[in-house]
């Protein structure tokens, strides 16, 4: 193996991928994750969510890294529209996300980029937002919750495989009893 793609430092091997070739990937990855996102919302014309994060900047706990962060807020976008489209025809979901505190601990620093470590112990993942749903520009319902899970990690994830799947799930419970449950 030549230089270029391998170095050893202190009888440790690090394997060497140039900056250039991954930025390269994470971008194409990232306009993948958003063209299904966009694809979704056009599959799912009938019912609608927009969301908002009023003041992410304040957020307990969202991507610091701008294009994490968009990729983060595609997934949630991706998920309220097929929330949404549970929703009776012509109804539009409206969702404010006021602060999100992530399932996990996040630990920097590591060789290549951070790592979400989930201990079940105080690092629930806790969501709070405001909703409203429309007909016809008239509001149908709203509220405003503080969700969270603390047994997070005693349940089950049907979703384990998205990065997001605690979240996910707090949300399809909350849709499941606030919303489809008083229709």
């Amino acid at each position: 193996m030549s230089m270029l793609n391998a170095t050893v430092k202190s009888g440790v091997y690090c394997s060497y991928r140039p900056r250039m070739k991954e930025a390269a990937m994470n971008t194409t990855i990232r306009q993948a994750v958003l063209a299904a996102a966009l694809l979704s919302v056009s599959l799912i014309a009938s019912a609608a969510a927009t969301v908002t994060y009023v003041n992410p900047d304040k957020m307990t706990d969202v991507p610091r890294d701008r294009a994490d962060r968009e990729s983060m807020e595609a997934d949630f976008l991706e998920h309220f529209n097929t929330l949404a489209a549970r929703l009776p025809a012509g109804q539009d979901l409206k969702i404010d996300i006021i602060d999100i505190d992530l399932a996990g601990d996040v630990f920097p620093r590591v060789a290549l980029r951070n790592v979400r470590v989930l201990r079940g112990r105080g690092d629930a993942p806790r969501i709070h937002l405001r909703y409203r749903i429309e007909q016809n520009g008239n509001l149908v319902s709203s509220g405003e919750r503080e969700l969270t899970d603390m047994s997070y990690m005693m349940h089950y994830s049907t979703m384990n495989r998205d990065m997001y799947s605690y979240e996910f799930q707090l949300l399809d419970d909350w849709f499941r009893k606030d919303i489809v449950a008083t229709r």
